[in-house]
């Protein structure tokens, strides 16, 4: 009798389990790896394990087409350029041993294929004067900017 009492015992352990497990909510898991978005719902107990495999997986996919990527992925285009650094080269080409108006440094950068906004142009060329690369002359609104020193 007591081997039947903890059968009987045992099967309402079980129903008792499994019945809890019913009555608590799965748990929702949504994440973003890259371009690869995956949701997964399950028990709490089944969670990690499931989590594991996925990003065992996804980690596999990006490293192949990673690899595959770089292969067929041609060489990176020249970093840009500031204007700035582009006004700078100009000086150290000696463009500035004449006197220049911001519509001539504006219209040289076009010309070089640098299409910056002339208020960039502006703030370049006062930060060069404010370094000492160049020099100002004339009235505000008028000014032309010569170099004040050659380049070394």
């Amino acid at each position: 009798m007591c081997i039947l009492h903890n059968s009987i015992y045992n099967s309402e352990d079980l129903m008792k389990s499994l019945t809890e497990k019913q009555q608590k909510p799965p748990i929702k898991v949504k994440m973003k790896i890259g371009d690869i978005e995956f949701e997964i719902e399950s028990q709490e107990d089944q969670i990690q394990g499931a989590v594991d495999k996925i990003l065992t997986a996804v980690t596999e996919r990006l490293k192949n087409t990673n690899l595959a990527q770089a292969a067929e992925r041609p060489a990176p285009l020249p970093r840009a350029e500031t204007c700035r650094g582009i006004i700078q080269k100009l000086w150290e080409e000696n463009w500035f041993n004449e006197p220049r108006g911001l519509d001539d440094v504006h219209s040289e950068l076009a010309r070089r294929g640098f299409h910056y906004d002339r208020t960039a142009v502006a703030h370049a060329l006062v930060d060069l004067v404010k370094d000492n690369i160049l020099t100002r002359i004339g009235k505000p609104r008028r000014y032309q900017y010569t170099q004040k020193r050659p380049p070394t």
